[in-house]
């Protein structure tokens, strides 16, 4: 019996150790975080997700926990209108059944549920959302235009789901079609999705820009987020960030319409430089900035606030004494650079162009950091 408690007690401990070193790859643990910025706050969402009352694997709750674990602050649960799997077992006339369920496990925790549904048709015009519905069971309608505008009556938010979808779109590049044009043009389409699961779009990226779409990003999760997105060894779901005046769903969805939005995919951020710069500034600090004894090598401190790793390429005039002219700054860390300022400074701007930060297809801003020298 006691050798027996000692192989449980032992298996029990390295099970935890496991876990803790699992869900602590970094100081921050799997919690998404990014800090808000002047006039906003940056609100977390992820508008795309699916449980077993569409296509889906989970019941609402678990979406509901997912999202918790995560640090979201606001998701949708946008489950198939057309498409019902899983009707022969969980049979539901209400398509708004999903959004009740997530909204009552919610309703004792600081997260946000927006009723949404997804649009589910043959190219043109695809799968698309819509979001901030008030009811989904008047979308059940079989013409491709009409469910849109009734999407608008209710005032949602809509968006083009997965563009470069392969099963759509063979050739994996996202185009846009009459009907997209037409539904852009009548204001009856507001955003595209760049990055959903695992895929990011140059194409659809430059659609968003080109047309004026808001810039998003989704998880569009079936199974659990964990096994999906490698979450134990690191890995996190896609994310839109939407810079909101308050810490609202209205706020949220003006913030949506406006176009403010970053897209968190992997360690990527995704947006346009009014919203992506600031967002880079907050997220990068220098924390102290103090020559080596007598020389003119300046010790800059880097901090990441973030949960996404950063790597920069150097654009000041000065070189660096241990790193090279890049430097990747880990979630949540501090980082030590080594400046030759040739002269002692009072004062120093480094400039780096941000490889992780994408502002047009293969194209990265450049973004200034400044720091007072301590005496």
């Amino acid at each position: 019996m006691y050798k027996l408690t000692a192989f449980l007690c032992c298996f029990v401990s390295l099970t935890v150790a496991a876990q803790t070193e699992a869900d602590h790859s970094h100081r921050l643990g799997r919690a998404l975080k990014f800090p808000d910025v002047p006039g906003y706050k940056v609100m977390k969402c992820d508008l795309h997700m699916h449980s077993v009352f569409s296509d889906g694997a989970v019941w609402p709750d678990i979406r509901v926990m997912e999202a918790l674990k995560d640090g979201l602050d606001a998701i949708s649960l946008t489950e198939h209108l057309e498409y019902q799997p899983h009707k022969a077992d969980i049979p539901h006339p209400d398509r708004n059944r999903s959004y009740e369920l997530a909204l009552k496990e919610a309703k004792d925790h600081n997260l946000l549920i927006i009723r949404g549904s997804e649009i589910t048709r043959s190219m043109p015009p695809g799968h698309c959302n819509a979001v901030f519905i008030e009811d989904a069971n008047k979308m059940l309608i079989k013409d491709s235009v009409e469910v849109f505008r009734e999407a608008k009556r209710q005032k949602a938010f809509t968006f083009w789901n997965h563009p470069f979808w392969i099963a759509q779109k063979p050739d994996g590049m996202a185009s846009l079609t009459e009907m997209h044009k037409y539904l852009i043009k009548e204001h009856l389409l507001d955003g595209i999705e760049v990055a959903n699961d695992g895929n990011y779009s140059d194409e659809a990226l430059q659609i968003a820009l080109d047309n004026n779409l808001t810039i998003m990003g989704t998880s569009d999760i079936h199974q659990l987020i964990d096994w999906t997105f490698d979450v134990p060894n690191g890995g996190h779901r896609p994310i839109t960030l939407v810079f909101a005046k308050e810490g609202t769903i209205d706020a949220i969805h003006e913030g949506l319409v406006e176009h403010r939005t970053v897209v968190s995919y992997k360690d990527l951020l995704i947006g346009r430089d009014e919203y992506l710069v600031p967002l880079i500034k907050e997220s990068v600090k220098i924390v102290s900035a103090k020559y080596i004894e007598k020389s003119t090598v300046l010790e800059v401190v880097f901090e990441n606030m973030t949960s996404s790793e950063f790597t920069l390429q150097n654009k000041s005039p000065y070189t660096f004494h241990e790193h090279w002219d890049m430097i990747t700054l880990k979630p949540g860390e501090k980082t030590v650079v080594q400046v030759k300022t040739k002269e002692k400074l009072s004062d120093i701007n480094l400039s780096f162009e941000v490889l992780n930060a994408i502002h047009a297809p293969k194209s990265h801003p450049t973004v200034g950091f400044q720091a007072k020298v301590q005496g």
